[in-house]
């Protein structure tokens, strides 16, 4: 066997919509975004993460970016694969020709069907992977934030990714019950395209919309320590012309109101399904948010406030889900919630 463990290579993999990250030897060694550029003559892959990401709207006819995962699960198979490829090629930069076999743990969304949850497993297999076990999204986050999940304690966890937003009650390392809606941060830069689009007469690109909801995003129209307006250019839809005009928070605040407000019915409807003796737990322990639409400026506050339940925003939420596959892949054999 120890032969065999030389030869065997152990990573753990968040798949997700905007981003992929890889764990290997405990360390985050990948960390890009989830896009594909390929060549459209020769079907060649030119550039993979952050490479295409720039590309990515700024592209001529012989090139064609990719994003592989829409709401996600795999839309894109072939992409999907590649892109997987590429990223462990990343892993063993340096390593010479050598590829040892894989042993990967992904995790997927809690509301994914049979259909979908095949697709990644075969695309991680082309892509080289001798053993692919799955994990549900939300149980790898609550393992990231450091929640013991085997103790029979309720816990609810809300991920909030790039394509779905993924609410569980979490107890006796299962998930209870759970609600798994395609309103994510996806949604909110199609939120602020429309609204720049609406309301200023400017037609912008995906890119710079999550460059907005990164700067100025807000769930609520008044915070303590409000962000400065930041400056957003694009085109002006009447002259024609390139523009720039300032963007406030409190105009994002209102224009994610509708797809905020899509969230907290999923928290709403899941706390309702939740079995009594967890409701109880849960008015203790409260409500964890991870993923990166947890990083929107006074969403804690505004879940508060509608459940009435304390709300902890996880340190470092991007990266939630990937430490706790990576805890997962250390203990394959202790943990029972790991798909095969």
């Amino acid at each position: 066997m120890g032969l065999f463990n030389f030869f065997t290579q152990e990573i753990a993999i968040d798949l997700g919509t905007a981003n992929t990250l890889i764990i290997h030897n405990d360390k985050v060694v990948v960390d890009e975004p989830s896009i594909v550029a390929f060549d459209r003559t020769t079907n060649k892959v030119i550039a993979i993460g952050r490479q295409a990401m720039q590309m990515e709207g700024k592209t001529h006819d012989n090139i064609r970016t990719v994003r592989p995962l829409k709401d996600g699960v795999i839309a894109d198979f072939n992409a999907a694969e590649h892109m997987i490829r590429g990223m462990i090629k990343m892993i063993n930069q340096g390593k010479g020709w050598f590829f040892p076999s894989l042993r990967m743990v992904i995790c997927i969304p809690s509301g994914i069907t049979e259909v979908e949850k095949r697709a990644v497993r075969d695309s991680a297999e082309i892509a080289g992977a001798k053993e692919v076990y799955l994990i549900h999204e939300p149980m790898a986050a609550a393992v990231g934030i450091g929640i013991d999940v085997e103790e029979p304690m309720g816990n609810m966890i809300i991920d909030i990714g790039g394509g779905t937003t993924e609410i569980a009650v979490i107890a006796l390392s299962g998930i209870v019950c759970d609600q798994s809606i395609r309103v994510a941060g996806d949604n909110f830069d199609s939120d602020i395209v429309q609204y720049i689009r609406r309301q200023h007469n400017i037609m912008i690109g995906d890119r710079t919309a999550e460059k907005i909801k990164i700067e100025v995003g807000a769930a609520l129209p008044e915070l303590a320590d409000p962000p400065a307006d930041f400056a957003v250019q694009g085109r002006d839809l009447m002259t024609g012309v390139p523009k720039q005009i300032m963007v406030s928070y409190t105009e994002i605040a209102h224009c994610l109101d509708k797809s905020i407000s899509k969230i907290e019915e999923a928290i709403l409807k899941a706390l309702e399904i939740t079995p009594p003796e967890l409701s109880a737990d849960i008015y203790q322990t409260g409500i964890y948010l991870t993923g990166g639409g947890a990083l929107l400026r006074g969403l804690d506050k505004r879940v508060a406030a509608k459940t009435k339940l304390p709300v902890h925003v996880a340190e470092d939420p991007l990266r939630a889900v990937v430490r706790g596959t990576g805890t997962a892949l250390k203990n394959i054999g202790n943990f029972k919630f790991l798909m095969q």
